[in-house]
């Protein structure tokens, strides 16, 4: 016996545990999710342009289908909730089969309200990925790698989103049937990333089955897969059980602050970005710039720059900081390009293109910043609510897009953004907290 709680006593935090091949192949796993994500959103948009060569497509309907995709993905709190539930690698070994399936549905219809019915399906499929991927991710990542790995899977989301664009713009030759086809390719990367989780199935959560009171079974669980020297934290407490359902206490006065942030601020970003980044050929052609496909693939490049600069300055400066300045700079860009409907098209592509890298750096905190906002016990359901929120902000910015911009052209719609991304500046300026370890402990210090 007491050889046996020596043993105990000599088992490490698996959260200190080096980088390993494990941890990467999960990365792998849900990065190939986020890269399926952004393209299944991406080609979206495109395909929708595509769409109204060959049949009637209503602005309504254009922004619907646009927006079908993130009304599924606005379930994410549920599927928090779900996971919190029955854990997270369950629902991460099947979605992906069921996005293809779906996407393959795409050919066999032109029917709007039912490709709409089947966009909703998929961004169900992508909720998952958001929610219980990030958070799966986060339990087995070294402490200190899981923030800054968080932090590069906007890389893979975004790089998915140009590969849907590039595929959008130069896969042709199927005639009336072209934006059918570009809906169903999203079972490639799809079916891709469903066959590697199969090949290399993900663990379980070892933080999950700890909540759960399974102790000994998070610690064989470790001890497998990274070896018996690692287990669970000694200084681990399981979370108490509590009457109330956990999305109900994100609204309680402990959480409530914080869940008002996290959805706030991703509501208004994803309002901006989705809306412009999935319709950018109908809000390219308002503008009257010339040559579209290569003002397009410049804005896109100029995204991913945009993450890179994130990624770069993610850990050098505050995340309040760094959300408060994003925010100011985006509306203030967007403004010009919106107030200045007369200037060249080589000022319009510029202002645009750095507007694109700006916002797009912001990206970066929408993984690890609504994480950081919530303790275990409410974590996945945390992250859960905020994606549902910020799903609302980007199917509103979706679905309005091409509504606002036959109504007033393209600097009615730049000029509404400005003004939900000056909202979210004021917004975090008074409420948004500190939630980086680095920059929280400096401050604690000058106390």
């Amino acid at each position: 016996m007491l050889e046996k709680k020596k043993k105990v006593r000599q088992t490490r935090d698996y959260k200190k545990a080096p980088l390993s091949p494990v941890h990467i192949r999960i990365m792998i796993a849900v990065s190939l999710g986020q890269f399926t994500c952004g393209f299944s959103l991406g080609i979206t948009g495109l395909a929708m342009t595509i769409a109204t060569k060959y049949i009637h497509v209503s602005e309504m309907w254009t922004g619907l289908i646009g927006a079908g995709g993130l009304i599924g993905l606005s379930s994410s709190v549920f599927i928090g909730r779900l996971s919190d539930k029955i854990g997270r690698r369950e629902l991460l070994m099947s979605n992906m089969y069921v996005l293809a399936i779906l996407s393959l549905l795409h050919p066999l219809t032109t029917s709007l309200p039912l490709t709409f019915i089947i966009r909703i399906g998929i961004g169900l499929m992508m909720a998952i990925d958001y929610t219980v991927g990030n958070t799966l991710l986060t339990k087995w990542l070294p402490k200190g790698e899981d923030s800054k790995r968080q932090s590069h899977l906007l890389v893979y989301w975004v790089l998915g989103f140009i590969a849907s664009y590039l595929t959008g713009t130069y896969l042709n030759g199927f005639g009336s049937h072209t934006w059918q086809i570009l809906l169903a390719t999203g079972a490639i990367p799809a079916l891709i990333t469903a066959l590697f989780r199969s090949i290399f199935p993900l663990p379980p959560s070892p933080g999950w089955l700890a909540s759960k009171g399974k102790i000994k079974a998070a610690n064989r669980l470790i001890g497998r897969i990274l070896g018996h020297k690692w287990g669970i934290s000694r200084h681990f407490k399981r979370p108490k059980q509590t009457k109330q359902s956990s999305w109900t206490i994100l609204f309680s006065k402990k959480y409530l602050r914080h869940t008002l942030v996290g959805g706030i601020f991703y509501a208004c970003q994803t309002f901006a970005f989705f809306g412009i980044s999935i319709f950018l050929p109908i809000l390219l052609q308002k503008m009257n710039i010339s040559n579209p496909k290569v003002s397009g693939t410049l804005y896109n490049v100029s995204m991913l720059l945009g993450i890179f600069l994130g990624i770069f300055i993610f850990n050098r400066i505050s995340r309040r900081m760094f959300l408060i300045s994003n925010f100011l700079l985006s509306a203030v860009l967007i403004g010009i390009l919106a107030l200045t409907p007369h200037a060249s098209s080589i000022f319009k592509l510029m202002v645009f293109s750095i507007f694109a890298i700006i916002l797009s750096s912001g990206l970066v905190l929408d993984y690890p910043y609504p994480t950081e906002l919530f303790d275990t016990k409410v974590q996945a359901s945390g992250v859960g609510i905020c994606i549902t929120i910020s799903r609302i902000g980007a199917a509103a910015g979706t679905f309005l897009l091409p509504i606002l911009t036959k109504a007033g052209g393209a600097n009615l719609a730049m000029l509404v953004c400005a003004c939900v991304l000056l909202a979210a500046f004021i917004i975090c300026l008074i409420w948004a907290p500190e939630t980086s370890p680095k920059f929280i402990k400096k401050t604690e210090q000058k106390i």
